[in-house]
């Protein structure tokens, strides 16, 4: 049976890919920023070609860029001498991922491209290929070796080129200034999506609005707390305006400290500092304030007007924790 240890060569395949990273930076150039502003400034899109490994760093690129708002299609380069060049459009950049920049496919797509007029970014692993050459821009994503042990298998080499267009979007994410808001609109779904932007005032309005007057008996405060379920009550005046709150916690202290109960009201045990939301704000942020407190639930106000509670197992249905 063979001695060879896996975790060895996980560590040394790390160890080279994390170096082709590292390498990066020194193979940066102007071209770079000029490749930004050229996107930047297509009225089309951004088109990303490859063939082989590239072609599938192509698509996550292209889905990266897409969910950052910048407008991209991924283009087979096989494909595209085959039929699918019509998808370019006279406005649109291209983006070709090579990295030998030799490939027959990418020979061929390239000449065509620039017959188009087209600019042409190179993102590419040999600076001497006929892919750089005929590129307007070249990335150089040149690696040193392969992390395979036959120097044969794309590994090394498409980690680099995966790096060049997180880099590529998010230069051209900032440069846009693309926002969290902006992040939602095109990622509603799951619990990503939640957290940008659903907010409290969509979860409290379903739950029950536990509330007592300041002057509520002992055995009205519990029969509230009880029939709310929320572990919770507000006390209000007459104005509905919060002053406190109690919680089951609180009717547990107060019971264990206090003997004659037949006079007590919601004022005498209340908290009159509550950890208090807004039904505007994101339900994240509710989340945050209970978790750094500590606690289960929160009051939702408007101004001073009590509206309702938002309880941690709304967040916890809703996916959230």
């Amino acid at each position: 049976m063979s001695s060879i240890n896996p975790q060895q060569i996980a560590l040394r395949t790390i160890a080279l890919e994390a170096e082709a990273i590292q390498n990066l930076s020194a193979l940066l150039t102007g071209d770079f920023n000029k490749a930004v502003d050229v996107i930047m400034n297509a009225k089309g899109r951004l088109i990303v070609s490859g063939i082989g490994k590239s072609a599938i760093i192509a698509q996550k690129i292209v889905a990266t860029l897409n969910s950052t708002g910048t407008p991209a299609v991924y283009l087979h380069a096989a494909e595209a001498i085959h039929g699918d060049l019509g998808m370019i459009l006279n406005y649109d950049a291209v983006m070709i991922i090579s990295k030998s920049g030799e490939s027959p496919e990418i020979k061929v797509l390239v000449q065509l491209v620039k017959n188009f007029g087209n600019p042409v970014i190179g993102m590419v692993g040999n600076v001497d290929s006929y892919l750089a050459r005929q590129s307007d821009y070249v990335l150089n994503t040149t690696v040193s070796a392969e992390a395979c042990p036959n120097n044969l298998a794309p590994t090394s080499s498409t980690t680099a080129q995966m790096v060049m267009g997180d880099a590529l979007a998010v230069a051209l994410m900032e440069k846009r200034g693309f926002s969290s808001s902006d992040f939602a609109k095109f990622h509603p779904g799951g619990a990503l999506g939640k957290k940008l932007y659903l907010r409290v005032a969509d979860l409290f309005v379903n739950n029950e609005q536990p509330r007592v007057t300041l002057s509520a008996s002992l055995k009205d405060v519990i029969v509230e707390i009880s029939e709310k379920r929320l572990g919770v009550t507000a006390v209000v005046n007459e104005e509905n305006e919060l002053m406190g709150i109690i919680t089951d916690g609180d009717l547990r202290r107060m019971l264990e400290k206090t003997t004659s109960i037949d006079a007590v009201t919601a004022s005498a045990i209340m908290t009159t500092s509550p950890k208090t939301i807004h039904g505007d704000a994101l339900a994240i942020d509710a989340m945050e304030l209970m978790r750094n407190n500590n606690i289960s639930q929160l009051i939702v106000v408007n101004g001073k007007q009590y509206m309702g509670v938002i309880h941690l197992h709304d967040l916890i249905k809703e996916g959230l924790i």
